[in-house]
């Protein structure tokens, strides 16, 4: 008796994904969350819809993976030794013009994530949460060497402070963030808030 074949789903390579999640993020920075859609990055893309939709679910999904995919690098996995050392190494991932990319797709992006439950969830699940928990394990690193105290109630801000200052940098000075701001911004306001 024969053996039928039966059809394998393909998958798609660590190289397409890259190429698929490049492009959506130009197609973010080109027309925004709102008229970005299935169709334009199958279109892009040269890839079948119904592949995005499968491998993705949908475009609130593949935007947040998209995004936490062009990231440089897991936090968790920068330990220099020290909590300011561990800041600044952070900091230093991004050179001034990714940085500045990255601020002009956030906020093109927030009033979407406001707006659109998908999105704000799929944000929630595939970046913020995630990034929590990389950034508690490197503040408990802090306590564990003696740095910082385990009831300083900072602890439970930086992460805000850190957002703080990279969107408001536009904002308030008119200026993109720059490491040179954000290395700075560490040692004036976050590291003395830690007490470190």
């Amino acid at each position: 008796m024969a053996e039928v074949a039966t059809p394998r789903r393909s998958r798609i390579t660590p190289e397409r994904e890259a190429e698929l999640y490049g492009a959506v993020l130009d197609l973010l920075r080109e027309v925004g969350y709102d008229s970005l859609t299935m169709d334009t990055v199958a279109a892009r893309t040269r890839s079948s819809k119904a592949t995005l939709y499968r491998q993705w679910g949908g475009k609130a999904e593949l935007v947040a993976k998209a995004i936490r995919h062009g990231k440089p690098g897991r936090i968790a996995d920068v330990d220099t030794g020290s909590l300011r050392g561990d800041l600044h190494a952070l900091v230093s991932h991004e050179d001034d013009p990714a940085m500045e990319q990255t601020s002009s797709l956030m906020r093109g992006l927030a009033m979407a994530i406001h707006h659109n439950p998908d999105l704000r969830r799929a944000f929630r699940e595939q970046l913020i949460e995630p990034e929590m928990t990389e950034f508690r394990r490197v503040f408990q690193r802090a306590v564990d060497r003696g740095e910082v105290r385990a009831d300083n109630p900072a602890l439970d801000y930086v992460v805000h402070m850190m957002l703080g200052a990279f969107a408001a940098r536009d904002l308030i000075d008119d200026e993109p963030p720059t490491q040179a701001f954000l290395h700075s911004y560490l040692d004036a306001v976050v590291l003395p808030a830690l007490g470190a």
